[in-house]
C-alpha cells in the first residue's frame, strides 16, 4: 500500500514559508527559493551572534578614544596609565562612563594623568 505525503509535506512547506516570512519576492512564496533563504539566514544569524561581540568591543573603543582625547590622552595612553595605576575598569563600563556620566570618566582619565 502506498503512502500519500500531503499532509506531512504541506506542514513541512508551511513551516519553512512561515520562517521566510519577511523576506522579498518570490522567497516568501517558493518553497525552494525559501527553503535556501532560510537556510543562508540561519547561517548569517549564528556567525553574526559571534560578530556582535566583535562590533560592539569596537564601538567601546571608539568612544573611549574620542572621549580621552577631548580630555589630552590617547585611548592606549589611558589604557596603559590605568593598568599601572591598577584601575580596573572594563571597557564597557568605561565607554558608558564616557558618555553618560563625563564627570567620572574625567576622574578617571585625571587620576591616570598625575605622575
Amino acid at each position: 500500500m502506498r503512502v500519500k505525503r500531503g499532509v506531512p509535506a504541506r506542514a513541512k512547506h508551511k513551516k519553512i514559508l512561515d520562517q521566510a516570512k519577511g523576506m522579498q519576492h518570490y522567497r516568501t512564496r517558493s518553497f525552494r527559493l525559501a527553503k535556501q533563504g532560510v537556510i543562508k539566514a540561519l547561517r548569517y544569524s549564528y556567525r553574526d551572534r559571534r560578530n556582535k561581540k566583535r562590533d560592539l568591543r569596537s564601538l567601546w573603543i571608539t568612544r573611549i578614544n574620542n572621549a580621552s582625547r577631548e580630555l589630552g590622552l590617547s585611548y592606549s595612553q589611558l589604557i596603559a596609565g590605568m593598568k599601572a595605576k591598577n584601575i580596573n575598569v572594563d571597557r564597557k563600563i568605561l565607554s558608558d562612563l564616557a558618555v553618560n556620566q563625563p564627570e567620572a570618566f574625567k576622574a578617571i582619565v585625571d587620576t591616570v594623568k598625575e605622575k
